[in-house]
């Protein structure tokens, strides 16, 4: 049985080495890596779907365990919005877009034009594209929630039938 959080080093950042913890969870879209530390999430993301580790959540490091009960509640249908701290990387141009992606109400879509303007780029529609690709945060910044001009889904790193999923599930929980 794999332990559900594990210790390992994170990238130097400002010459300083930080620890991240990493757990898990079983979602209907299959399993979510959870990964930060004391300081907030740096990263949520599916794990292959191939992947059959045994999840024992009660070994869930205590920096993450808040992060892994909203994402439950999220699931559930329960929660609709989240209030974790988070480590964002990027630059100052996707951490605007992650930022507006935010402010997408819960079981709503809208297009990556509608972003650009939202954040005052009304031509930089591919870069909010490229921003949202690099969205190191699945689900809490809300990138699922984007979707082409012509109101089609259109790409999703963790794979467009999560997207739609996704979107499904929230609209059901939004009646």
């Amino acid at each position: 049985m794999w332990p559900s959080w594990s210790k390992v080093l994170k990238a130097r950042e400002l010459g300083v080495i930080m620890s991240v913890y990493k757990a898990y969870y079983k979602s209907e879209v299959g399993l979510l890596e959870i990964a930060g530390n004391e300081d907030g999430i740096c990263g949520l993301g599916f794990i292959d779907d191939n992947d059959t580790r045994d999840i024992d959540n009660n070994l869930i490091h205590p920096s993450l365990q808040e992060c892994h009960t909203q994402i439950d509640e999220y699931f559930r249908g329960v929660r609709k919005e989240f209030t974790v701290n988070l480590q964002l990387s990027g630059t100052e141009f996707q951490r605007k877009v992650w930022e507006e992606l935010c402010n997408i109400p819960y079981g709503q879509a809208v297009s990556y034009k509608d972003v650009a303007v939202a954040i005052g780029s009304e031509k930089a529609v591919r870069a909010v594209g490229n921003a949202n690709r690099n969205n190191q945060i699945a689900i809490i910044i809300p990138c699922h929630r984007v979707i082409g001009s012509n109101r089609k889904l259109t790409g999703y790193a963790g794979g467009l039938w999560r997207k739609e999923w996704l979107l499904e599930h929230e609209r059901q929980y939004n009646k």
